[in-house]
């Protein structure tokens, strides 16, 4: 076959444009996106020289950056006809036109792009004329019809062409570039140069093509069919339902509408409610029983008649009861339990009164749960508990959209159902662990559930109606007010639950722990008797927390180990009256030991109050001096604001050296470092002002700290001394260290008032509001040349107004 761009001259080392997706034939004109660094620069080359290129396809269309061994040997040379630079991305776009065959003889460039030497594929002569190439090519072009007629997208000009083409080599070619066929099947017809052997391939193609667009015009037909076919049970059905109708017989579809139609009557909902339902209610009746949408109509209808629309428990007002049930519950607790009794005394007098919103904040174990609950009985409502934490969906508060198979109300309104009344008590447990993420914040959601103005009307994604809440009565509990969002936080009345003192825990696990333990474990009361001191040495030696939940898990294993001795006797039981030494019988080694007590008071050393999630704890400070060049070095993983703690210490302490005797070279020849020990858990908080000052001043005098003493606040340059939180915490890690002589800002007055009176009469509290005074209580003995604030305060308002100018 002779080929018109056979005479063209073309060099023998062109450019290569690696292809990805598809492979060029001759006289085929095509678009092409141009991306990759090396592909840009063989269009350049080829632009600045003649327009031609090489064209070869990548065996793998994955690869970003193909190798020699990874391109066909066997291409197309190619002219550039039209070139554009596309604004965004800097890719270009060019227009190319296939020209002949070639084959890659040697890769005589990579870099920056691909160059090759190529050679001409000449097709071998053919006779057009002969009885197989004439039948091939009529076969060709009425299969090429057929495929159109089936549907099959192609070009609308192709057949035009088809009757222009005579020649099988081209016809071959113009068909395989048109079929879309995968790159392996083009490039083995693109190698392939006998021209009627090439045909013949096109030939088992359009073949297996024609056999495919049948079998998928059969699955249509087949399709319809069966569509016809349940459009035709349809009426059937709805005949038999006529007929049964005419004899008497009950419709199961008829008896499911009037049943529900029943329900939506009498469940006194809302007008509002009422009219969606009935209108729900009657596109059921229209709706085919079969369909998915009547699936969830009637899912839906479920929901609405399953609500509490008017159903409330009703409230016991009986406030003496009330407390009894509150104190045979808890131990202490007082300011929660007067704000309950508060909320059903007010109840009481009005009784049209929004549930308050309340938010228990404390530690892990002190009861914030079961306080729910204890509120709950004592109100005569019922009780659901939602778990939050880890929700990062929206639509668990607020409900999905009735859009798809599965959509369900969110868990506000599940709570209701679950309670079967409008009014129960909701616990919305573990508030501060909240997540967000691309599905919506549900804290947002929560405004509105939370916010008494507006829950009256909380609107559900799935029920898409008001549903009021304001005789809800919600409380939240968290570990941390530090994690809620402000306007969430805005809208609950924080109620803090502090941890237990040694004595509240004995109370508390001889009342409630021990009894409970004693049942679960099959005991009876008299099988075993736990003495204060065992008690004690439980609480101190076997669990670390400010709430109860490992005290109840080693009250259980003793209970156990008791359970096991009866069980295995086959003599009466005698009462077991478990002694110290059985504690470390069933409960193995002590498992936390107090931090070490300090047997002397030393110089640089000195204990503070620190405040965790998991309760209070003391942090005892030690320092050291070492000659250097005026740094102070802080260990024991200590937070940013706890570090700029230690530095507001020192400007304090250098600011006084004259009054402790220092001289003004003091500093910049020695090094001061202060460790925290404990140095795995990190510490931070500006708490430790004063005791970090203390300790520095002890060092720096060579005056012992009293070891009797604990202290806790933030110190200021002036040596002011601040207000810092957690003080009941704190107070209590003092008392399991034994002390009892503690140092606080005299604005901490006030969280004196939250302690039991059985705390507040064992220890000794200091109140400052100045280093001075902190000074005066816990050094040993007095300053020498202490000469008072006043000097001290003018030498810093001079240095901070020359800073100022």
């Amino acid at each position: 076959m002779s080929n018109e761009h056979d005479n063209l001259q073309v060099p023998e080392v062109l450019p290569l444009l690696p292809v990805r997706d598809v492979v060029i034939f001759p006289y085929m004109i095509l678009p092409l996106f141009v991306g990759r660094t090396s592909s840009i620069n063989a269009v350049n080359e080829a632009l600045n020289k003649d327009r031609l290129m090489f064209l070869a396809s990548q065996k793998d269309m994955d690869e970003e950056s193909p190798t020699a061994n990874g391109i066909h040997r066997v291409g197309c040379v190619a002219m550039i006809m039209r070139m554009n630079k596309l604004p965004d991305d800097g890719k270009i776009k060019i227009l190319v036109q296939g020209l002949m065959k070639a084959e890659i003889t040697e890769f005589t460039q990579e870099h920056p792009n691909f160059m090759v030497k190529i050679r001409k594929l000449i097709e071998p002569n053919c006779d057009d004329r002969s009885l197989e190439s004439e039948a091939l090519i009529r076969n060709v072009k009425a299969l090429l019809e057929k495929v159109i007629s089936m549907g099959k997208v192609l070009s609308p000009d192709i057949l035009v062409v088809l009757d222009e083409i005579s020649e099988p080599g081209r016809l071959a070619d113009l068909v395989a570039s048109n079929l879309g066929l995968k790159v392996d099947e083009s490039q083995n017809i693109l190698e392939t140069l006998d021209p009627i052997a090439r045909l013949r391939k096109v030939n088992d193609v359009l073949t297996r093509e024609v056999e495919v667009l049948d079998m998928q015009q059969r699955i249509q037909s087949q399709a319809k069919d069966e569509m016809t076919k349940s459009q035709r049970d349809y009426f059937l059905r709805e005949q038999m339902r006529a007929i049964r109708s005419e004899l008497g017989d009950s419709d199961t579809k008829t008896e499911e509408v009037e049943e529900l139609r029943g329900k939506i009557n009498n469940s006194k909902m809302t007008d509002e409610a009422h009219r969606e339902s009935l209108k729900q209610l009657k596109r059921l009746e229209n709706m085919h029983s079969d369909s998915a949408e009547a699936s969830i109509i009637r899912t839906y209808l479920d929901w609405m008649v399953e609500l509490p629309w008017s159903k409330a428990s009703e409230d016991t007002l009986d406030l003496k009861a009330a407390k009894t049930i509150l104190d045979e519950d808890h131990f202490d607790l007082e300011k929660v339990k007067d704000r309950i009794l508060d909320h059903l005394g007010v109840c009481k007098l009005k009784k049209s009164l929004r549930g308050p919103i309340l938010c228990f904040v404390g530690p892990p174990g002190v009861g914030k749960t079961s306080l729910g609950k204890s509120i709950a009985r004592t109100m005569g409502r019922k009780f659901v508990r939602m778990s939050l934490g880890g929700i990062k969906d929206e639509s668990e508060i607020r409900g999905h959209r009735r859009t798809y198979v599965g959509a369900m109300p969110g868990r506000i309104i599940q709570s209701l159902r679950t309670a079967q009344a409008n009014n129960p008590v909701i616990m919305l447990d573990e508030i501060d662990k909240l997540g967000m993420d691309y599905r919506g914040d549900p804290a947002s959601a929560l405004l509105e559930v939370l916010d008494p103005e507006q829950n009256n009307s909380f609107r559900d994604h799935y029920i898409n109606l008001p549903v009021d809440l304001s005789n809800v009565m919600f409380i939240c509990t968290a570990n941390m007010l530090d994690t809620i969002p402000g306007p969430l936080r805005d809208r609950m009345e924080v109620i803090s639950l502090s941890g237990y003192s040694l004595e509240d825990k004995l109370q508390i696990a001889r009342r409630y722990l021990i009894p409970k333990q004693i049942k679960e474990n099959g005991l009876a009361e008299n099988d075993i008797e736990i003495s204060d001191a065992s008690l004690k040495s439980i609480i101190r030696g076997y669990t670390r927390e400010a709430g109860l939940r490992n005290l109840e898990r080693e009250i259980a294993a003793v209970c156990r180990k008791v359970a096991r001795s009866k069980a295995d006797t086959d003599t009466p039981f005698e009462a077991k009256k478990v002694s110290l030494k059985d504690i470390g019988k069933f409960l193995g080694p002590v498992k936390y030991l107090d931090d070490p007590v300090r047997d002397i008071s030393e110089v640089g050393v000195a204990t503070g109050l620190a405040w965790t999630s998991t309760g209070g704890e003391t942090l005892t400070l030690e320092s050291a001096l070492v000659d250097g060049k005026g740094s102070i070095e802080l260990t024991g993983q200590l937070g940013d604001v706890m570090k700029e703690s230690a530095r507001a210490a020192l400007s304090y302490v250098k600011g006084r050296a004259d009054e402790l005797g220092l001289s003004k070279s003091f500093f910049s020849e020695h090094d001061l470092h202060l460790h925290f020990p404990a140095a795995a858990i990190p510490k931070d908080g500006p708490s430790a002002g004063v005791t970090i000052a203390t300790t520095l001043v002890s060092l720096l005098t060579d005056i012992p700290v009293n070891r009797d003493v604990a202290m806790t606040g933030e110190v200021t340059l002036l040596g002011k001394v601040l207000p810092v939180g957690g003080i009941k915490e704190k107070i209590l890690a003092a008392i399991r260290q034994d002390i009892f002589s503690i140092i606080m800002p005299k604005a901490n007055e006030k969280d004196l008032v939250d302690l039991p009176k059985h705390i507040r009469s064992k220890i000794e509290v200091t109140l400052v509001q100045t280093m001075d005074e902190v000074l005066e209580k816990a050094l040993t003995k007095k300053l020498p040349n202490f000469t008072g604030p006043k000097r001290m305060r003018r030498k810093h308002s001079t240095a901070i107004s020359s800073t100022v100018q």
